[in-house]
């Protein structure tokens, strides 16, 4: 078996990270999910392995979050995501997938679906419609995502993103 090692850099108060995170759908909702000690929510996914392309990034943590293997569509967003979280400034290299999620995961709209540990975090997950209406309530990052959630991009976009940031370069 071979060592897992994540694309992660640290220096000092600054960190870089690399995230494979996908949007599933089903009925008008998409899956989110949060680490229970988190106030906001996000999208599936997790950080890459040296060696694994985004797409098997994707499709491992899938199932071991959720416990199925996803379709791993096409890509929505390439995203360098820079935002401050707990006492750190992130640099984070962000690809976001369509995905499929198959049928028998489970689908009910008003209460958290699936739990998980995932190392030191427990994940819970739900479904949510996908409205911009939705996911600002719900305080959903990176936040333009909420803003093109009822119209995904035909073809990748790329963004650069800076929470806190009025003037976003999109």
């Amino acid at each position: 078996m071979r060592k897992r090692t994540v694309v992660r850099l640290n220096a000092g108060r600054q960190r870089f990270n690399y995230r494979i995170a996908g949007l599933g759908f089903r009925d008008g909702h998409v899956l989110v999910h949060r680490a229970v000690h988190e106030p906001f929510w996000t999208f599936p996914g997790g950080r890459a392995e040296i060696g694994e392309t985004s797409e098997e990034t994707l499709k491992r943590e899938m199932m071991e979050e959720i416990g199925v293997e996803v379709t791993v569509g096409r890509l929505l967003w390439s995203v360098e995501n820079f935002f401050h979280y707990e006492g750190r400034d992130w640099h984070e290299l962000g690809l976001y997938y369509f995905m499929e999620i198959p049928q028998e995961f489970p689908f009910r709209t008003h209460e958290i679906i699936h739990r998980v540990e995932d190392g030191d975090n427990h994940l819970e997950f739900k479904w949510v419609p996908a409205t911009f209406q939705a996911l600002t309530a719900l305080d959903i990052p990176p936040y333009f995502i909420a803003a093109e959630i009822e119209n995904l991009p035909a073809s990748p976009r790329h963004l650069v993103w800076r929470d806190g940031d009025l003037d976003n370069k999109t």
